[in-house]
């Protein structure tokens, strides 16, 4: 098991935030939904920083009926964010990733172009939340062969595991890297959410944790629960930093 993020503690009475380097976020403006612009994305990536992450691979959704982001896309909101932060000297390691729905979309891509890693070989995936996969174990081989590591983003979200939570082992088994978004932790999405999500780290099926920040809802949520202490409780169960 292995993590793009080092554990970083205050001093601060309670206040607690695991990692200083975010790989799932929705902070680059105006290109799915996360930031609409680039105001917010910098008022993001300044609570961000007041949290104690200094680097973030921005992950628009590229979504084949929905978002059909591309590199050139996600490259030119990149490069807009990143000379707004450099004009407003604000000291923050931005990189841009992708966040891909496992869509017949998808495939397409892996067969014909290259994808967009958040670090070597490791890609970020997610699936639907409405359908289950018809065959992951075919679905992680095809990703694993074309010479990618698929990182399943918020296993946690999905509902249909949640009555089967061998699940999780399998994906695990089966080649997936889970990661698990720090907002279900708190209550943030409803408590079957927040169970399945602890039941992954503290059975140490957890390769990384992540924001998954689109909005300042999101912003405030977290740093409510890092000043509250709310993710110590899971500081023992995270995965060893890179």
């Amino acid at each position: 098991m292995f993590s793009l993020f080092s554990k970083k503690e205050h001093t601060e009475s309670g206040f607690y935030f695991p990692f200083s380097k975010d790989i799932h976020s929705h902070i680059l403006p105006g290109i799915d939904d996360g930031s609409p612009d680039v105001e917010t994305s910098i008022l993001l990536i300044k609570g961000l920083m007041e949290l104690g992450v200094n680097k973030s691979v921005a992950t628009p959704h590229i979504i084949s009926d929905l978002y059909r982001n591309t590199s050139a896309t996600i490259d030119a909101a990149l490069l807009k964010l990143k000379a707004a932060l450099q004009q407003a000297e604000i000291p923050f390691e931005l990189s841009a990733a992708a966040e891909y729905m496992l869509d017949e979309g998808f495939f397409n891509l892996l067969e014909t172009a290259p994808l967009l890693c958040v670090e070597g070989e490791k890609i970020l995936t997610e699936f639907s939340y409405n359908v289950i996969p018809d065959n992951p174990r075919e679905i992680s081989f095809k990703i694993i062969t074309n010479g990618y590591a698929p990182i399943l983003a918020h296993p946690e979200r999905y509902a249909y595991f949640h009555s089967n939570y061998r699940s999780y082992h399998l994906l695990q088994d089966l080649g997936f890297l889970l990661q698990v978004n720090l907002l279900s932790l708190t209550g943030y999405y409803g408590a079957a959410v927040t169970k399945a999500a602890r039941y992954i780290i503290r059975n140490r099926l957890a390769s990384f944790t992540a924001t998954d920040l689109h909005h300042p809802k999101h912003l405030e949520s977290l740093q409510d629960a890092a000043q509250k202490g709310i993710f110590r409780e899971i500081e023992e169960f995270l995965p060893a930093a890179m």
